[in-house]
């Protein structure tokens, strides 16, 4: 029989017992550091016994210090991302207000396949449209290339109105005498007018991954809308 000044060690209410408390912890160690108020009375003691027992207070600090350190890590990653977010919308911005600006169909065309790539801090672009039995009006402007009917179809796919490629070496038939430069691009659909066969603007960058799966896309979107209702709007074309 246990004598009244013996302490028996204590089962938890819940009915389990000390070595299922141990292995639960080390299962899961992230536990403590989740709750850490129910350290405070084991803090309290090793103040108390010395070195008899190990040191948690360290090993916490230790712990906060480094998730300080991976918080200040992850801020100034994303500040980054958004500074390089500002600095691609003020390219874009500055592209677009020239495309609005052109004074003529063929200046339209000078912008877009001569100054976008510097707004853009590219190297290459290219303003494309599919050849048909009968070509759109003005085609024949310079800087302006033909592709062959369906072209745009088997290099985008069907269903899709933009494509970003990480490593590629590029065609010759989009990017004509520039196509050694090209490492990474982004090709994007135009959708001018019912009245015209669909176009391809593609944009080439010497460094690979430049563009890449998964980049996000409505700044490119947007300039591609743009570029679409410039051209409707200078050779008067149904929308």
């Amino acid at each position: 029989m246990q004598k009244p000044n013996e302490q028996a060690t204590p089962e938890l209410e819940s009915g389990l017992d000390n070595s299922q408390v141990l292995a639960y912890l080390r299962a899961h160690p992230e536990f403590l550091a989740e709750h850490a108020e129910l350290l405070a009375p084991l803090l309290s003691l090793e103040r108390e016994s010395g070195d008899r027992i190990v040191d948690l207070q360290r090993f916490m600090a230790e712990r906060l210090k480094r998730r300080v350190r991976e918080l200040e890590e992850e801020g100034q990653q994303m500040v980054g991302l958004a500074r390089l977010n500002l600095k691609s919308q003020a390219r874009v911005h500055r592209a677009v207000l020239a495309l609005m600006g052109a004074s003529s169909f063929e200046h339209l065309i000078q912008v877009t396949t001569i100054d976008l790539p510097v707004f853009l801090g590219l190297d290459v672009a290219a303003l494309c449209i599919e050849a048909t039995g009968s070509p759109p009006p003005r085609c024949e402007t310079t800087g302006v290339r033909l592709l062959d009917r369906g072209a745009v179809d088997r290099l985008l796919g069907p269903a899709r109105d933009l494509l970003l490629r990480q490593s590629v070496r590029g065609e010759r038939a989009i990017f004509g005498a520039g196509a050694a430069l090209v490492r990474s691009d982004a090709m994007l659909r135009l959708k001018i007018s019912p009245a015209t066969p669909v176009g391809l603007l593609a944009l080439g960058s010497r460094k690979e991954s430049r563009f890449h799966p998964g980049q996000g896309t409505e700044l490119l979107g947007f300039l591609a809308r743009v570029v679409e209702i410039s051209i409707r709007a200078w050779l008067d074309l149904p929308l």
